[in-house]
């Protein structure tokens, strides 16, 4: 099998493609036939270095789609059950998702009920499961409104398309003009252009998911009505501390929450592919590339004008 296997942190070239043999299945451990997965701007960083916890040699990839090759011993998995990984140390602590076949935990391998094509459900697990988790925190009802701070990113659109289905009214935001129609295509009821930090709007909403990070969190919150609910979610901006903020001034009479996708929960996994299915939701795909084009998929998740969408790379 093809695997892409990084001996030490530097540029795409070090996205070193090798034959491997195929893993075996151990008692608790399942082989998954990877089918697709989704290239992510953080794995450029760890490639880079950037992820102290990830010790080189390493497969990296943090989320894969495909079917079980050879269940674990003690597993409930059936040979080619369409499955999905993501998280829980995928590609950190053991090989990732960047190679045909994977030896996986089976606490994180879940079944899925999925109809569309493999790149299809490569763009949806870690994204969708992000934005659903931190809706799902926030406490919503149907028919209450909701700001998408970060509205162009893999998060923020999952986000978006999600929250319609669940029946709320959504604001979007970006910071290209030129994106705008994307965003009301794809459903969003207001298209906020956020221009030097600040959203260029006076509406408030219900309720806010933020994907900018700490440096929007009082733009942010002063678009949220009283009793509303906060969730940060995003780190787009790179900031991790909240500085110089003022809780009396920017929480009062509104609650926040931090929202991660790190423990994932078959339930959550099961509601959310539900509501994806019933909805046919899905959010774009800009460019698919081949497991031997990974170096090219690297640079081209980096450039900043390239079309609206997830990244994905097919083994098929």
């Amino acid at each position: 099998m093809k695997s892409v296997v990084i001996e030490k942190a530097g540029g795409p070239e070090v996205l070193d493609i090798k034959e491997r043999p195929i893993p075996e299945a151990t008692k608790d451990e399942t082989v998954i036939q990877i089918h697709a997965f989704t290239v992510h701007r953080y794995e450029v960083l760890t490639r880079e270095g950037g992820s102290p916890s990830v010790k080189f040699p390493r497969v990296i990839g943090v989320e894969a789609v495909g079917e079980v090759y050879q269940p674990a011993e003690n597993s409930n998995l059936k040979k080619g059950q369409k499955v999905v990984s993501f998280n829980g140390g995928l590609g950190r602590a053991f090989d990732g998702s960047y190679q045909e076949y994977a030896l996986i935990p089976d606490n994180f391998v879940y079944p899925v009920d999925f109809d569309g094509s493999w790149t299809e459900l490569a763009s949806i697990p870690e994204t969708f499961y992000t934005a659903f988790g931190a809706l799902k925190s926030m406490h919503l009802a149907k028919g209450q409104s909701l700001l998408v701070r970060g509205g162009t990113t893999g998060v923020g659109m999952a986000a978006l398309v999600l929250a319609k289905a669940m029946g709320l009214t959504v604001g979007s935001t970006t910071r290209q003009s030129a994106r705008e129609p994307e965003l009301t295509k794809m459903g969003a009821n207001d298209v906020i252009l956020d221009k030097d930090g600040k959203l260029q709007t006076d509406k408030k909403y219900d309720n806010a998911i933020d994907l900018v990070g700490v440096s929007a969190s009082v733009d942010t919150l002063s678009h949220v009505n009283q009793g509303g609910f906060y969730s940060l979610v995003g780190m787009v901006n790179g900031e991790w501390i909240w500085k110089e903020f003022d809780p009396f001034t920017n929480l009062a009479g509104k609650f926040a929450t931090v929202y991660d996708s790190t423990n994932v929960d078959q339930y959550l996994v099961n509601e959310m592919f539900d509501l994806i299915n019933k909805n046919h939701l899905q959010i774009p795909i800009a460019k698919v590339f081949k497991l031997d084009q990974i170096q090219d998929a690297h640079e081209y998740v980096m450039e900043k004008n390239r079309p609206l969408g997830q990244v994905v790379v097919s083994n098929d």
